[in-house]
């Protein structure tokens, strides 16, 4: 069964770091471009970081650059993104997809470009 299940998501406070795993099962993730994205309570699915298959480009949301980092192990299949600085605007449950690409440099930044979802994991940052 393919799937994409994230991890690591909880309570963090204002300041402090947090480290979410997307293992992706029933598909090889070098075929993929992949992606985080968020969601807050009442607001759209936001981009936060992408990376190209190769691993060798990556990209942020304005948001979020220069606090968060973006990686991939292609030999554990996993996409990481490690959350730094954490600020409670940051709070919303986190995003990992997944979407087929010829490339291996290009990365896709838009929502409606993955059509592979996983389920989501929460991230909540106190003040």
């Amino acid at each position: 069964q393919e799937q994409l299940v994230e991890s690591g998501g909880g309570l963090a406070q204002a300041g402090g770091s947090l480290r979410l795993s997307c293992v992706a099962t029933g598909r090889t993730v070098t075929d993929y471009c992949m992606g985080w994205f968020r969601q807050a309570p009442g607001k759209e699915r936001e981009f936060v970081a992408g990376i190209s298959r190769s691993g060798s480009n990556t990209y942020y949301g304005h948001s979020v650059k220069g606090r968060f980092t973006i990686s991939r192990d292609n030999a554990k299949n996993t996409v990481y993104l490690e959350v730094n600085s954490l600020k409670p605007e940051d709070t919303a449950v986190y995003y990992c997809a997944a979407a087929a690409t010829l490339g291996s440099s290009y990365i896709f930044s838009q929502r409606h470009e993955y059509p592979y979802w996983g389920q989501g994991t929460q991230v909540t940052v106190s003040s």
